[in-house]
């Protein structure tokens, strides 16, 4: 067995025996390098060498110090030390130079073969040792990177957490470990210790925050050597439970009225026909042709208005060329009643000659999503404007033709701190009262249009408020018609 690669530094006094251990290394295969000192020996420790083989009686440092300040120096302290010695031989002197840090020690003169097989040895375990070391490292790491939090607890003390657990206790490592795992479950969860026992999991809430807590027995060896508390946050699966719940709601809201809808489509064509046969029978005078003027008038909004919902709910199967005004019309128009009781007043500057390719149900969804927002920003007799123009925007081929639809409202606006998470699922400023996915489903739905999704807010005050900018790839351009085409009177209804 050779070690081409491994170095020995040997230290002694005595160049004759330097020369004869020297010799009995490099038969070996170590390559060697020489002190008679120990001053020379921790300059020579700089080198790093593999092993150092140290004599104990040196003529300015006595091999017991030289060896302590082998170990205590960071840099040299992984490095075995060999100590030999001719002088002293007493179980007292042996004990003495293990307990300074050497790793072995032997009595001079040293067996050629007695020492080869002790640096071998040394080197073994000083490998054993890295790959120990290497290990845990991984496993330490493989720890902190769980996004639940562990710990191990041991006779009802936590030895050991990992960096999530830290973050879910909102505590540092120091505040944790070696410290009562009752006590912080107490005072982070107001959970009691005895509620985990037999392998009992706990869902508790914390402000807006949901966890889920459990703990484990941990056996080695057939006996119990403490227990592995896990600690794992459920905020987004609850909030994504609550949102899938909302929706199944709104999704059987809206196929109910769909039905609605077109139910009452039957009995608003006989009544639009009686309306007609009762307007232009003979006799009637002005007084009741006026009544059946207005019922006539009435009928027809309601009709309006059952067309927009059956449109609502009417998808295609492939992308078709969608007329973007006449959209964002309707779905203006369907909210009227709501910007009506709030008080606030809706303009709108639309060019009807745009159109996208698309999907008409899906961004009905996008702009009704953003317009009620924009009307629950407003306060009482706030204002919203909504513009539909010709722009463009960037492709790999180039400058390409696009549709920008601009909503802006004249509520608060939203704080610098919160712009970036607006489009994050789940993520609301309503509490209870919002789903924290309308922005979220509505950047995702012009994203699969190829299209983008824009915020720009404003918090100052006399000049707060929030503009959403939609901006979609052009379908075609066809005539043009005038600006401005959402009739005010539908937008005051």
């Amino acid at each position: 067995m050779s070690d081409p690669q491994r170095t020995v530094l040997v230290v002694d006094d005595r160049e004759e025996n330097r020369y004869t251990l020297c010799h009995a290394l490099s038969r070996a295969g170590f390559e060697t390098l020489e002190a008679a000192t120990g001053k020379q020996a921790l300059e020579l420790s700089r080198m790093l060498p593999d092993v150092i083989v140290l004599d104990v009686r040196l003529p300015d440092i006595l091999g017991y110090e030289v060896c302590r300040r082998l170990k205590n120096n960071p840099q040299t302290s992984h490095i075995p030390v060999l100590q030999l010695s001719a002088a002293f031989l007493t179980a007292e002197s042996k004990l003495y130079a293990l307990e300074s840090g050497a790793d072995s020690y032997l009595i001079q003169p040293a067996d050629p073969l007695v020492l080869v097989a002790t640096v071998r040895s040394l080197l073994r375990l000083r490998e054993a040792e890295k790959q120990a070391h290497a290990a845990a490292k991984q496993w330490a790491a493989t720890f902190d990177a769980l996004s639940e939090g562990v710990a191990l607890v041991q006779d009802g003390v936590v030895q050991r957490c990992n960096r999530a657990m830290t973050e879910l206790l909102e505590a540092s490592y120091g505040q944790i470990e070696q410290q009562p795992y009752a006590a912080l479950l107490r005072l982070r969860f107001a959970v009691e210790a005895h509620a985990l026992e037999g392998g009992a999991s706990l869902d508790v809430q914390v402000n807006d925050r949901f966890f889920r807590i459990c703990s484990a027995p941990l056996p080695v060896d057939g006996a119990l050597a403490g227990t592995v508390l896990l600690v794992a946050e459920t905020t987004a699966q609850k909030q994504a439970e609550q949102a899938l719940l909302l929706t199944e709601r709104l999704a059987a809201t809206g196929r109910m009225a769909h039905t609605i809808a077109h139910e009452i489509n039957n009995p608003l064509e006989a009544i639009t026909n009686l309306l007609y046969l009762a307007q232009t029978a003979a006799g009637v005078n002005d007084p009741v042709h006026a009544f059946l003027a207005a019922a006539a008038e009435q009928v027809e909004r309601v009709s309006q208005i059952t067309r927009q919902v059956l449109s609502f709910h009417r998808e295609t199967r492939e992308a078709v060329d969608v007329p973007i005004a006449e959209l964002v019309e309707d779905v203006l128009a369907l909210s009227c009643r709501t910007a009506g009781c709030k008080q606030v007043a809706m303009q709108s500057h639309v060019d009807a000659s745009l159109s996208v390719t698309g999907y008409p149900a899906r961004l009905r969804q996008v702009f009704s999503n953003i317009v009620r927002n924009a009307i629950e920003a407003c306060s009482d007799t706030g204002g919203l404007a909504v513009r539909v123009s010709r722009s463009s925007m960037r492709s790999m081929q180039g400058m390409l033709p696009a549709v920008r639809i601009t909503i802006c409202d004249s509520g608060a606006g939203i704080p610098k701190s919160l712009r970036k998470k607006v489009f994050e699922p789940f993520f609301t400023t309503k509490g209870q009262a919002g789903s924290g996915v309308g922005l979220w489903l509505a950047a995702t739905i012009v994203e699969e249009h190829g299209g983008k999704l824009q915020l720009r807010s404003s918090t100052a005050a006399g000049r707060s408020g929030t503009q959403f900018s939609v901006l979609l790839p052009a379908a075609a351009v066809k005539g043009s018609l005038p600006a401005g085409s959402l009739s005010r009177a539908a937008a005051q209804r």
